[in-house]
């Protein structure tokens, strides 16, 4: 009787872990392993989107509904992850004033941005700073630092100046041990939060060769990781060969940035790479049919590197072109192009493990877009297109999903198995 006991709950713990029971993506951490990355044990493919702008419209009570509109359109559209700014540096609704002074209501602004993506079971990407002065970024902090008599000539010291980095440090810091006044949880215990990104786009033209670049991601993410070890970190790369990979550089577009796709993401702490892809804007001169043969391979190329030489995933976290410069089906095509790089890669359980476009938006936004904003109710062929990447990447989990299950019911059988010819042999001995 005993014996039987024990395998009931053995096969009801099972039960509970998830053989039967579907288990919401909001309740685990995303870790990677080898290519991939993983959630509750299987792994994770995912279709995602940008929206910067969600604290910014979250710091005010009368537009808040927009940041709960489309993190619902996002779900009903199979978007699991999004990408957004934990970030405003001395700008309108600055969340950080000045050094060291934050703004409370903006960051109850961006806890109700956690908290929605939460409630609607999407994972977040949040960005520290801004490579450019929206919103504040690295010219911000320089000027800051100026304004305490540091001898700062240029933006590019934010990547050198010790003052300034002391003053991102702390950022980082306000950032991660935040605690989310509506949750209770704090950030860097928040599994809702996929990942931390350390800047949005570093560039650092002053410094061709990347050596600059590279030594502050290493310091940030080595700071970063001591704070928080729950967390997935990404630098925030466009994904530039640089001179480590320099028979790849014929890839890149014809200019230079300072970073290196390569050597950058080999650093320790940077466990995942992203690329960002705008053919439009890197390419203005070329036709339609030239922005087509350089998007392939820079996507070929990438997924390739990530598979075989960074042995990491890989997250095209920004690409997107211009409604005001071409036609939408133009758009739709590049979407196509991309999300079929993805798939192809995903379904072999390769290192693409999604796309996120820039940007989503909702309704009522007219100030804010851009020509590369998503509107699902102006949008239906665009809207068609992410709907049917988002099912195919869901079918990928769910057949890990499925995978995973029915291993754990064999182990638990063998349990069940063993502990039968146990307590048939102790019956045996008895007699």
């Amino acid at each position: 009787m005993k014996s039987w006991c024990l395998i009931l709950f053995v096969v009801l713990m099972v039960h509970k872990q998830g053989s039967f029971v579907q288990v919401k993506a909001e309740d685990g951490f995303v870790t990677t392993k080898g290519v991939q990355f993983m959630l509750n044990g299987s792994p994770f493919y995912a279709n995602g989107f940008n929206a910067y702008w969600l604290m910014y419209f979250a710091n005010d009570p009368s537009t808040r509904n927009k940041v709960s509109s489309v993190f619902q359109e996002a779900k009903a559209h199979g978007l699991a992850l999004a990408r957004t700014w934990a970030f405003n540096d001395g700008q309108d609704r600055a969340l950080q004033y000045s050094p060291g002074s934050y703004n409370e209501q903006a960051f109850q602004g961006l806890d109700f941005v956690i908290s929605e993506a939460k409630r609607n079971g999407i994972k977040l990407v949040l960005s520290l700073v801004n490579n450019y002065e929206n919103f504040g970024g690295k010219k911000q902090y320089v000027n800051w630092a100026r304004s305490q008599g540091q001898s700062v000539s240029s933006d590019d010291d934010f990547f050198t100046n010790s003052v300034v980095k002391g003053f991102y440090k702390n950022h980082i810091k306000t950032v991660l041990t935040r605690r989310n006044s509506i949750t209770g949880v704090a950030y860097k215990d928040e599994p809702t939060i996929m990942a931390w990104e350390l800047m949005n786009e570093p560039r650092c033209t002053s410094d061709p060769s990347g050596r600059t670049i590279q030594a502050w991601i290493a310091e940030m993410a080595s700071y970063l990781k001591s704070i928080d070890g729950n967390h997935l970190l990404e630098a925030g790369l466009e994904g530039f060969y640089g001179p480590t990979s320099s028979s790849k550089q014929q890839y890149n577009p014809n200019f230079q940035i300072g970073t290196d796709f390569i050597a950058n993401n080999q650093i320790p702490g940077i466990d995942f790479a992203t690329v960002h892809s705008y053919p439009d804007q890197w390419l203005p001169n070329s036709n339609t049919e030239g922005q087509e043969s350089f998007l392939n391979n820079w996507l070929n190329n990438h997924i390739q590197d990530a598979q075989n030489i960074l042995h990491k995933p890989v997250l095209f976290a920004e690409f997107g072109k211009s409604s005001r410069t071409a036609a939408y089906n133009q758009r739709d095509q590049l979407f196509t192009t991309i999300y079929s790089a993805i798939y192809s890669s995903a379904r072999g359980g390769g290192a693409a493990a999604g796309g996120m476009f820039w940007q989503l938006m909702t309704e009522g936004m007219d100030s804010f877009r851009d020509g590369y904003e998503v509107v699902f109710s102006e949008n239906p062929s665009t809207a068609s297109i992410i709907v049917d990447q988002s099912q195919k990447l869901n079918k990928i989990r769910k057949m890990y999903a499925r995978l995973r299950n029915i291993e754990k019911w064999n182990r638990a059988r063998e349990i069940r198995q063993a502990q039968w010819w146990a307590g048939k042999n102790s019956s045996k001995v008895g007699n």
